[in-house]
């Protein structure tokens, strides 16, 4: 079934609000365990605390912060996410949401990302990112995740 997923990559962040956009319109049909509204929350619930910071417990992590960088990191910056690494279940969606209300609060997500004026917080697994790499995380990271949903009709995006 991976191998049958659609190949998406997004420019900004604002193409992902777009192509939720377009699911929305156009229906889907979910390739894997979330569904898009699952999907935009997961992406919040990542995204944000890039704004607002992690969970203390999170800077645990913070020594293999330089493995995590030389051999992770330039895989998902390629679009090369790895498979079946478990969720941390804080950021495990729920699952009695709508997916209207969940792309609404991720395109506000995004709005406030791409506001913001300070310095964003160290990633747990690579530290201190500068925002276009971690753009293109956050971007790379929202593609591995919609690629599940596939569009009752073309994609912009694909």
């Amino acid at each position: 079934m991976i191998n049958d997923l659609r190949e998406l990559k997004f420019d900004r962040l604002e193409d992902a609000v777009e192509e939720i956009q377009s699911l929305l319109k156009t229906g889907y049909t979910q390739r894997g365990q979330w569904n898009l509204a699952q999907v935009c929350r997961h992406l919040c619930l990542v995204q944000d605390p890039g704004v607002d910071g992690y969970p203390i417990w999170m800077s645990l992590f913070a020594p293999l912060r330089p493995l995590m960088r030389r051999i992770l990191l330039p895989r998902l910056l390629k679009g090369d996410s790895p498979q079946g690494i478990p969720t941390t279940p804080i950021f495990v969606p729920v699952q009695d949401l709508d997916d209207a209300i969940e792309a609404e609060k991720f395109a506000a997500s995004v709005a406030r990302y791409k506001a913001h004026q300070g310095p964003y917080a160290p990633h747990p697994g690579f530290g201190r990112l500068d925002p276009e790499i971690l753009e293109t995380v956050y971007t790379t990271h929202a593609a591995h995740h919609l690629r599940f949903l596939e569009p009752q009709h073309d994609s912009t995006f694909t």
